[in-house]
């Protein structure tokens, strides 16, 4: 139950409060749970991270995983009062891939990459049909992010009243948006306060505005502010497991990093314990592939990467660097915020095996990405994964055939035949079993440098009442 007796609105502090464009994809928490508020999508994912239905009521798809049929809900309308029609679908899925729209860090074309070549089709008001030219069994995972907006309210030039979600937009500045609960909301629970949602980049003046009744949820909750919120009886601290990987992308274009020995080796020199007591206060998980515990592919069974030293340096004399070998790191100066500090107890615990770290420090984030995303990294460039997909992580990072914007030289033909295999198969424990065993051929070859997926930290106050944030990180009202 959301609010109480007494509560008149529910106040969101986040580091930023921005309406974006929905199409444009983001991995950005905080635009992305002011969006959810407003806009929703054909399909969404429940606590367990299974596909529910949306504004679909119901769908199927073809044995040849092709062919995708949704029915959308009758008598669904926008913030406008217009009623939601499958015109309204296939508009919102051709304007998504929209390449004018750009992207955020370097996301821009994803959804063009995947349904670039797709039909869709309205096969009544109610009905919508979507063919790919491959299989995709996975497209559950796309649609998730993609909002259904209203035509018409684009053509009036306004995405203020084009979405159908339980928040309609009251009034919005540069700090501080308002919304109140849309009257024609079709779910089952209608929001009963209006909700603010204000910024504040500081996070102390969030943690003390939250202590002092001055907000109701507060996130982007550091290891720092969960200590001080932990040590009041004015707030709660929600912690929540994520589906980011803090991870060391290697260059695989390299020669040198193309040798497996070298790159196992770099990962058995890890104390990963150590790592996340020191970088994380404890507040995170050690990972031994790309994908944590919430991904619909990840192994519980496959080994973690130990920290065993005498390994390492077997391996590296193995590889012809019996004396040891340099490496150079990149680091982003944000997201993740602590790679600068993790660069620094990584390069520590090199020393002891002989391995020598130089750490190069980048403060433009957005040019970060883009050098990374066009191969210009040196050895190993730090990045936080963060797609709950299974098949985005695949596809995009790890797949030869496709060579994907993340993917920075990896080839196993074995592994890209797996995750061909896995997007043509429609049963969900069978594709969970070609993921699995696509997983384990990952960790063992080892792209990547496999570190910890952190825990993320929301304060609340008594108003929040059982609020919980969703699977994949969002403040959902």
């Amino acid at each position: 139950m959301m609010g109480s007796k007494l509560a008149e609105k529910i106040t969101v502090l986040q580091p930023l409060v921005e309406l974006s464009d929905p199409h444009v994809l983001d991995d950005n928490k905080n635009r992305r749970s002011i969006l959810s508020a407003m806009y929703e999508p054909l399909v969404e994912r429940d606590q367990t991270g299974l596909f529910v239905p949306a504004l679909a009521e119901n769908w199927n798809v073809s044995n040849d995983a092709r062919t995708w049929t949704f029915r959308l809900r009758g008598q669904v309308r926008f913030h406008n009062g217009a009623v939601v029609k499958a015109g309204d679908v296939v508009s919102s899925l051709r304007r998504s891939m929209d390449p004018a729209l750009g992207g955020v860090l370097g996301t821009q074309g994803v959804f063009q990459s995947y349904l670039g070549e797709a039909e869709f089709h309205e096969e009544d008001d109610q009905t919508v049909e979507i063919v790919t030219k491959q299989p995709f069994a996975d497209l559950a995972d796309l649609l998730v992010d993609i909002p259904i907006i209203s035509t018409s309210a684009l053509d009036g030039g306004g995405l203020e009243e084009a979405g159908t979600g339980p928040y309609r937009l009251l009034s919005s500045t540069g700090s501080k948006m308002t919304m109140e609960p849309f009257a024609d909301y079709w779910g089952r629970r209608t929001p009963a306060l209006p909700v603010e949602w204000i910024a504040e980049p500081d996070e102390k003046s969030r943690v003390e505005e939250l202590i002092h009744g001055g907000a109701d949820i507060v996130s982007g909750i550091s290891v720092e502010g969960k200590q001080i919120i932990e040590k009041t009886d004015k707030a709660s601290l929600i912690a929540s497991r994520s589906s980011v990987c803090v991870i060391f992308m290697f260059n695989l274009q390299s020669r040198t990093w193309k040798d497996r020995r070298l790159r196992q080796a770099l990962n058995y020199a890890l104390d990963r314990s150590e790592l996340v007591a020191k970088v994380r206060g404890g507040g995170a998980i050690s990972i031994n592939g790309p994908l944590t515990p919430l991904h619909f592919g990840y192994d519980p069974s496959v080994p973690a990467y130990t920290y065993a030293p005498d390994m390492t340096r077997s391996l590296l004399s193995e590889a012809g660097y019996a004396d040891g070998i340099r490496v150079v790191l990149d680091v982003p100066t944000i997201l993740p915020d602590e790679a600068p500090r993790l660069a620094r107890v990584m390069a520590e615990q090199y020393r002891r095996v002989g391995i020598r770290a130089e750490i190069k420090e980048f403060s433009n984030r957005e040019a970060y990405a883009q050098m990374v995303r066009s191969k210009r990294m040196d050895d190993a460039c730090c990045f936080d994964s963060s797609p709950l997909s299974t098949y985005r992580v695949f596809r995009e990072k790890f797949h030869s055939g496709v060579r994907g914007p993340w993917w920075q030289g990896y080839s196993n033909q074995t592994f890209d035949t797996l995750i061909d295999q896995g997007r043509a198969t429609i049963e969900a424990s069978n594709r969970q079993r070609i993921y699995r065993q696509a997983y384990r051929i990952i960790r063992n070859d080892a792209p990547w440098l496999f570190l910890y997926s952190p825990n993320l930290y929301w304060g609340i106050g008594h108003a929040a009442g059982d609020w919980r944030p969703t699977i994949d990180g969002l403040v959902k009202l």
